[in-house]
């Protein structure tokens, strides 16, 4: 690996693009010089850009969720062989937003990906039993109080049962912000990544 010690995967929205959290992924550069980033488009086709899933019907069927384990298994497998990560998924982190929040905790709760961290803003963990086979992952979970798309109090629940499990949690919900990436968030975010992927 080199001098890059670690990997940051960067999960969009749905109907958006890896190329809109390109300025998020940039904006960390500097405080973590050691770290790759990647930003990929989701797998599937939306009429206004890429999803992971689709959202038809059911927006958090659990079915429509694990059909889609498939693509994003292989799509983050490429990643971390490229990047030369395949023996230290310890050094990885998943970053998702909204959808890519979601498929983001769902790799993670479903012990496929066993990965340093995981930070989710304004996501929610779908419908499962948490797996019991890795728990040293640790999540931030960072929600806007005002988020009229994926309700705060779909992070609080998933906190809770995240920590049942085992896990490391730590749970950020922001007055005033609605379904967006905050400065303080990203903030946040930030130090929780240094702190938990250097030590």
């Amino acid at each position: 690996m080199g001098a890059e010690e670690h990997l940051i995967i960067c999960l969009h929205g749905i109907g958006a693009s890896g190329t809109q959290l390109m300025p998020l992924a940039n904006s960390w550069r500097s405080s973590m010089p050691n770290t790759r980033f990647a930003t990929p488009d989701a797998p599937m086709h939306h009429w206004r850009g890429r999803q992971w899933f689709s959202t038809e019907g059911n927006p958090l069927d659990q079915a429509c969720i694990q059909t889609a384990r498939e693509a994003f298994d292989a799509l983050i497998k490429k990643i971390v062989d490229v990047q030369g990560f395949s023996n230290a998924h310890d050094r990885v982190a998943f970053v998702g937003v909204s959808q890519g929040a979601i498929v983001a905790l769902d790799a993670v709760a479903s012990g496929r990906w066993k990965v340093g961290a995981l930070v989710s803003f304004a996501g929610l963990l779908p419908p499962q039993q948490i797996s019991a086979a890795y728990r040293q992952t640790s999540i931030l979970l960072v929600h806007g109080q005002d988020d009229a798309t994926i309700p705060a109090a779909a992070s609080t629940l998933a906190a809770a049962q995240l920590q049942a499990a085992g896990f490391s949690v730590e749970l950020s919900v922001e007055p005033g912000v609605g379904h967006t990436v905050s400065a303080s968030g990203a903030g946040r975010a930030l130090a929780f990544l240094k702190r938990t992927l250097e030590k």
